[in-house]
């Protein structure tokens, strides 16, 4: 070491980044991160983001496609379904109080029950529900209690245009507003929901002559249901919020390419000469534009001086396909979704290829079966029991009613067919004889309940009784061939 290696230590070493993602070079100038909270970064933004995925909605194939996804493998044919399990104090299942819970609550789901306006089944709430929530970001349920209602209970569905988000407000002494939503200051809690009075988007309908009005609605009235994405976080933004830019650049490309290959077919062209005369027209656009009408398979003899240069676009562009699907691979990334289901393309996919997305995707869809039971349908068939037990809608009588049916709740959303059942059928074969799996785990991943399966089997059994036939498979046990059926004679 050198006498002057010490004068060079004693020099402040520099700051090194010891992240590349904290760069703050030239190759990162565009890059504007925020450090502002959820709430502060939403509040801007709420109104354009929900108007533009409902735009998305209304007119982009994509958008309307990702939307069609959700309900059909979140909600399916049968929404998700209710099998009650409660049990008696000697350890047994109650089956005559479980079916009239179940009874009652088939009454409440089916059409006009669910809603006050009477015009939706519960598999339409649940289309809503789901539908909303990834379009608009939330949805917002008000608990109705009324002597004119199937059973003195329903939800009044509310847009979330109706909670004012201009609403924000912080009184002294009082409770924070912050997006129309009222919260406790300490817990973050909602505490209540400021609703206007009429939709601030109804212009054809209401006029707000003394500007907005609104409404206080207690919070235990209300259901929000939302997916925050961050602490602290009032109000929820669109599921599609990370796709929607490239959602309508590709939209608008794609209708760019579709115009232009139109154009492309019509072959058009220009007349030109060198003095801008001679050119005789068969008529005028809009009396200012000269037209020449010409007819397939016939040819025009042009004035002197003449000429005439054609128009002749090349598209669509070769590389339209291809760079179409990389564009939808992206966006089907953000939405949380495989490309084949969301561009319905098939085209060069393997049966592995096939079933390791499908598994990814029931994965995803599965998240979202627990979303909505835990977000909403479970809240909701609560509440609803406290209420018809409270006001005896169903005859069961005795203490402790509530605890011991709530305690006995079972939910089952929809299931999913394999890509190749006959293989899966084998494999929950041999994991069921060797002790791997059982019932309850199969008929899970039909989206069934075991019970449900052995009383079908057995109704099943007993009709074929009924009828005086024998059936030819034994669903149990070991697999042995049905023996034949001999006539002796008795010679």
């Amino acid at each position: 070491m050198g006498i002057l290696d010490i004068f060079s230590r004693s020099k402040k070493p520099q700051n090194r980044r010891n992240y590349a993602a904290a760069s703050k070079g030239r190759l990162f100038a565009d890059f504007n991160a925020s450090n502002r909270s959820a709430d502060s970064e939403i509040y801007p933004v709420l109104r354009d983001l929900r108007n533009r995925s409902r735009d998305l909605e209304r007119n982009n194939e994509y958008m309307r496609r990702y939307l069609q996804l959700l309900r059909t493998n979140v909600v399916g044919e049968a929404g998700i379904r209710l099998q009650m399990k409660a049990r008696n104090p000697d350890g047994g299942m109650d089956m005559g109080g479980n079916n009239i819970v179940e009874n009652a609550w088939a009454e409440f789901c089916r059409y006009g029950g669910p809603t006050i306006d009477g015009q939706m089944s519960m598999i339409d709430l649940l289309n809503h529900v789901i539908t909303g929530v990834a379009r608009d970001g939330e949805v917002f349920l008000m608990k109705v209690r009324a002597n004119y209602l199937r059973q003195g209970y329903a939800l009044q569905l509310i847009e979330p245009d109706m909670i004012d988000e201009d609403h924000n407000e912080r009184v002294k002494g009082g409770n924070p507003i912050r997006m129309g939503i009222e919260i406790d200051e300490s817990t973050r809690r909602p505490v209540a929901y400021h609703v206007l009075t009429a939709h601030p988007g109804d212009y054809d309908y209401t006029t707000l002559a003394n500007g907005k009005k609104r409404t206080r609605i207690p919070a235990e009235r209300m259901m929000h249901i939302y997916r925050p994405d961050r602490a602290d976080q009032t109000r929820g933004v669109p599921w599609s919020v990370s796709a929607i830019a490239s959602l309508k650049m590709l939209h608008g490309y794609r209708e760019a390419e579709l115009v232009a290959a139109r154009v492309g077919a019509a072959k058009m062209g220009f007349f030109t000469s060198p003095a801008g005369d001679g050119f005789t027209a068969d008529g005028y656009e809009d009396d200012v534009t000269p037209i020449y009408d010409a007819e397939a398979g016939t040819f025009h003899q042009l004035p002197a001086g003449v000429d005439f240069t054609a128009f002749d676009p090349t598209h669509p562009n070769s590389a339209f396909a291809d760079f179409e699907k990389a564009v939808l691979r992206g966006i089907a990334g953000g939405l949380g979704i495989s490309y084949t289901s969301l561009a319905n393309d098939l085209e060069g996919t393997s049966y592995s290829s096939i079933r390791q997305g499908a598994l990814e995707e029931r994965d995803f869809y599965r998240t979202l079966h627990r979303f909505m039971i835990d977000h909403f349908i479970d809240p909701l068939f609560r509440e609803w029991l406290e209420h018809v037990m409270g006001f005896g809608v169903i005859p069961i009588s005795g203490t402790n009613k509530i605890a011991k049916f709530s305690a006995g709740i079972s939910w089952r959303a929809r299931g999913f067919q394999w890509v190749d059942p006959l293989k899966e059928i084998n494999a929950a074969v041999v994991g069921l004889q060797n002790g791997i799996l059982s019932h309850t785990d199969i008929a899970a991943n039909y989206g069934r309940d075991a019970e449900e399966t052995f009383a079908q089997i057995q109704r099943d059994k007993e009709m074929a009784d009924a009828f005086n036939l024998k059936m030819a498979y034994e669903p149990f046990g070991d697999k042995q061939p049905v023996p034949a059926e001999v006539e002796v004679n008795d010679e």
